[in-house]
């Protein structure tokens, strides 16, 4: 099978990559260091010759509404277009557990993504999956005072992203299936707890202060609001195993 992934340079769209050429599937990158601009859409038709599905795990680095849903709604329409100009048969698109639940400006743009694939004219399916091990890391980033990281309080039930990755091309070669059942991890922990670790096991070994984020956002985020709510397929990797490679 031929896979386009957009994303492809990104941390989950290497690990789609790795796993679809392991089980022998052709791998085309669609990234704009490849020569494709999703967001006007140049490069993109001829990538798309011969491929039979496309997972897209693009991304954006905001907490903005204004700045997420243009680019989640526009690089998924260009995808859909493109795709469905080039005979694509299937649309895999990667979201996030809660994002209806937790109403941060990044989330809603997420929703409003897969508003678009559900009402586009490709065969689709949605995988949302929990925050990645690697989040914790991320999380350093997010807010600094010097040698200090604000991480804010929240439960998450981190999965590792090669799994991730893994339910992604789980899918692709299942066919088109909707909506599928919520990925996690094994555990739930406290992001900031996550945060503290990976910085003394890695460094940079910054002090973690946790943040109570305010609003209903904040809110939704400490009682639990980005954790599954039903049984579906959970990972193996344990943060533990994950921190210890």
């Amino acid at each position: 099978m031929r896979i386009g992934v957009a994303g492809v340079t990104g941390v989950v769209g290497a690990y789609v990559e790795q796993v679809a050429r392991e089980r022998g599937h052709e791998v085309v990158g669609l990234a704009r260091s490849l020569g494709v601009d999703l967001t006007t859409g140049a490069g993109l038709a001829e990538r798309l010759v011969g491929v039979d599905a496309v997972v897209d795990v693009t991304s954006i680095a905001t907490q903005k509404r204004r700045d997420a849903e243009p680019f989640f709604g526009g690089v998924t329409r260009t995808l859909l277009e493109a795709e469905q100009g080039a005979g694509v048969a299937h649309h895999v698109a990667l979201s996030i557990v809660g994002i209806d639940r937790v109403p941060t400006g990044y989330y809603q743009g997420k929703l409003h993504q897969e508003q678009v694939v559900v009402a586009g004219a490709v065969p689709w399916s949605i995988l949302r999956a929990t925050q990645f091990h690697e989040f914790a890391q991320q999380a350093l980033g997010f807010a600094r005072l010097g040698p200090v990281s604000l991480v804010p309080r929240m439960q998450s039930q981190p999965v590792a992203a090669v799994e991730v990755a893994q339910a992604l091309v789980d899918l692709v070669e299942a066919g088109p299936a909707g909506r599928a059942a919520d990925l996690a991890g094994p555990e739930v922990h406290q992001m900031t707890d996550l945060a503290r670790r990976v910085s003394q096991a890695r460094g940079p070994h910054r002090r973690v202060i946790a943040v109570r984020l305010p609003g209903a956002a904040g809110a939704a985020m400490r009682d639990g609001g980005l954790l599954p709510v039903e049984d579906g397929p959970r990972g193996s990797l344990t943060f533990d195993a994950w921190l210890a490679t």
